[in-house]
């Protein structure tokens, strides 16, 4: 049984995720009510942050985003291989089928976007790195779903499926049933679920019988001819096998 998180330790994390992904930054008031709790609490958190310089204040708008210190960290990680020989593998896949390419985690319900390696066409999804989306509407979040039971996914959506388009999968047996194809070994999919125009393939990476993360690559609806789809899913298995190969050797835990 995992253990419960220290609740101190969860806020900070909390509040440096949240604001990764808020390129025109937050206030106080407004962090506060993303986050569901009192400014109270936060403002000494939130100071302490930006005297260690994890986080900055524009002095006009009064808006806080991320500071030089998490490039510090983030250059740590880079220094030491970060996720370098997962890149090369990513950009195989692009230079082969010339669609974007993606790696994610699962974060709650969300998929977290951690990596990227653009399409070099001129039409192309556009993301970006520590993007999260609802994972039941993406094919990537879907790998990475298949990695739990279904008692465990009917826990994570008690409140329902969220939906973002009209094509969004909201229906909890529909989900299931396609998760059960992925823990098959089929491929996860999704066709305007998440973005109009766009589709997605996916498949997920296990180390030691567990999902650690997922690759998938997104082609505008205009590009999915049978023998480009064929192409991504060629690529996407091989890939799979490569990152899989290097996770036992490399250790990683993502």
């Amino acid at each position: 049984m995992p253990q419960e998180q220290h609740r101190a330790t969860a806020r900070v994390l909390d509040i440096l995720e949240h604001l990764a992904v808020k390129k025109e930054g937050l206030t106080l008031t407004e962090l506060a009510q993303e986050l569901e709790a009192p400014k109270s609490s936060l403002f000494p958190i939130v100071h302490t942050l930006e005297e260690r310089r994890y986080l900055r204040q524009n002095r006009e708008t009064g808006r806080y985003t991320v500071g030089s210190g998490i490039w510090i960290l983030g250059a740590a990680f880079a220094a030491d291989g970060g996720l370098e020989p997962i890149v090369e593998v990513m950009k195989k896949v692009v230079a082969e089928c010339q669609e974007t390419c993606q790696l994610g985690l699962l974060e709650k319900g969300n998929v977290l976007y951690v990596e990227k390696e653009d399409s070099p066409q001129a039409i192309r999804m556009i993301s970006w790195v520590g993007n999260r989306l609802p994972a039941n509407a993406t094919a990537i979040g879907k790998a990475l779903l298949s990695g739990l039971t279904d008692a465990e996914i009917c826990r994570l959506y008690a409140d329902g499926l969220p939906q973002l388009t009209e094509h969004t999968i909201t229906d909890p047996a529909v989900l299931l049933a396609q998760l059960a194809e992925v823990r098959s070994g089929g491929i996860a999919t999704e066709r305007e679920e998440s973005t109009p125009q766009l589709a997605c393939w996916a498949v997920p990476l296990h180390r030691q019988d567990k999902v650690f993360a997922a690759l998938s690559v997104s082609v505008p609806l205009f590009r999915c001819q049978e023998d480009k789809v064929e192409l991504v899913c060629q690529c996407l298995r091989k890939a799979q096998k490569e990152i899989e190969h290097l996770a036992e050797i490399w250790n990683f835990k993502l």
